[in-house]
């Protein structure tokens, strides 16, 4: 695993949730953003910030 500047994670993860809603619609927000912090090693506070720009996203 290399170091990356703080935030590319979170980028990262903001891309692959947007993907995978486009792939799987039928998979919830929730379950893609716990994957998410897993997949990208992801702190609770990010896992919060996700949902907030995903759900302001779609309204």
């Amino acid at each position: 695993m290399s170091i990356l500047p703080e935030g590319e994670q979170l980028r990262r993860a903001v891309k692959w949730i947007s993907d995978e809603r486009l792939d799987n619609p039928n998979v919830s927000l929730s379950k893609l953003i716990g994957d998410a912090c897993l997949k990208f090693d992801l702190p609770p506070k990010d896992a919060e910030f996700l949902s907030h720009f995903f759900t302001e996203k779609d309204q």
